[in-house]
């Protein structure tokens, strides 16, 4: 008998140590401009039945690996739990993970799981919660169009059942920009989608992502960004610089000029100005991704807001050849934070190649973001 079940193709960097559990496949939605995570993939909504089956086989290897760890687990422990065992022993490895991390949080995937009815999902959330009473933690992708749909009710039943925290893709405020991007919503829809969530006691994610409007819309994408989380105040904001990506509509329309892309400086800058402009608010703002140039941008509002404007003036305030210089090491993993900077004879080396073979630092930075997403 095989114990494997389906996994689709990606989570939120925050849900790294959460079980992931496949509702849905793909995106119903599936035109963003900027997105090549789905494309030519249809959207389908997984049979109940074969979700509750995949939750079990997750349970029945938690147990087999159970019955054989001692106080450690080891790849000998994992080929001892399989046994004969025809599943793969890479559902074993996923397991083990998730059961050294203590089994706190699952992540229920694809891109918008609360296309869901109500009654469905939650069927799903009990039977998680029978099977791993350890879970502290569920959280799921969902669309503002399909937020504003649910009745408060549904949501807030959805939340009771043990669904805890929503990743929801703003990407931005405005309504040129989402407008341009084919977002499929507008600021009014996710400023009503989220404040129902908050209302309905979930922890709220909302994406930002710098850069969306490109030189264009610049200012318009961070103050109205700012507008709609000032509007719902939610739990975390995280930021995803914008990266066009071959293939998408937005490096197409790159290509022919109707999009013109923010240097690692000007996505700097808009995110100063989108920072500055969130007020009444006591959101944690979070930088985990490596498209994001500065990680030591994070806090909670108001508390660490002055913190953070001065992180980003000190990285402004840079002679331009240190800001080229961090921005290379950090786009190779030589630093991580601004407060990491220091003279590097590698970096050097590098900073002056590069120059040499692309004439300017951002064409390069596009080269090796594109490895990132």
């Amino acid at each position: 008998m095989s114990y494997s079940f389906e996994l689709g193709p990606i989570r939120p960097p925050s849900e790294a140590f959460s079980i992931l559990v496949r509702v849905t496949r793909n995106c119903p939605w599936n035109k963003c401009a900027f997105c090549h995570t789905y494309k030519g993939q249809q959207f389908s909504r997984r049979p109940i039945e074969d979700v509750i089956a995949n939750i079990d086989a997750i349970y029945t290897i938690v147990q087999r690996i159970l019955d054989v760890a001692g106080n450690s687990i080891t790849l000998n422990t994992l080929q001892k739990a399989k046994g004969n065992d025809d599943t793969p022993l890479y559902y074993y490895e996923q397991v083990a993970f998730w059961l050294q991390y203590g089994m706190k949080s699952v992540f229920l995937q694809d891109a918008n799981s609360l296309v869901l009815s109500a009654k469905d999902l939650c069927t799903i959330l009990n039977h998680i919660m029978l099977r791993f009473p350890t879970i502290e933690r569920i959280t799921s992708y969902a669309r503002a169009s399909t937020i504003s749909k649910k009745s408060l009710e549904d949501l807030k039943s959805i939340r009771q059942a043990g669904l805890t925290r929503l990743h929801i893709g703003m990407e931005s405020g405005s309504d040129p920009v989402l407008a341009l991007v084919n977002k499929g919503t507008s600021q009014q829809q996710l400023i009503d989608a989220g404040q129902k969530a908050v209302s309905a006691g979930f922890d709220v994610s909302y994406y930002y992502m710098p850069g969306l409007g490109g030189k264009e819309y610049m200012e318009d994408n961070a103050i109205q960004s700012a507008a709609v989380i000032n509007h719902v105040n939610p739990t975390f904001v995280r930021l995803r610089s914008t990266v066009p990506i071959p293939g998408t509509p937005l490096y197409t329309m790159m290509e022919q000029g109707t999009w013109t892309p923010l240097s690692e400086v000007e996505k700097v800058k808009e995110i100063r100005l989108f920072i500055e402009h969130c007020n009444g608010i006591t959101s944690t703002l979070t930088s985990d991704h490596m498209m994001n140039l500065l990680e030591d941008v994070e806090g909670t509002f108001p508390h660490d807001k002055a913190a953070m404007l001065a992180t980003i003036d000190d990285f402004l305030s840079m002679p331009q050849e240190d800001q080229e210089k961090f921005i290379i090491g950090r786009r190779i993993g030589m630093y991580r934070y601004l407060k990491d900077y220091y003279q590097n004879f590698k970096v050097d080396q590098l900073y002056y190649s590069i120059k040499h073979q692309y004439g300017t630092i951002d064409k390069a930075v596009m080269e090796i973001l594109k490895n990132y997403i």
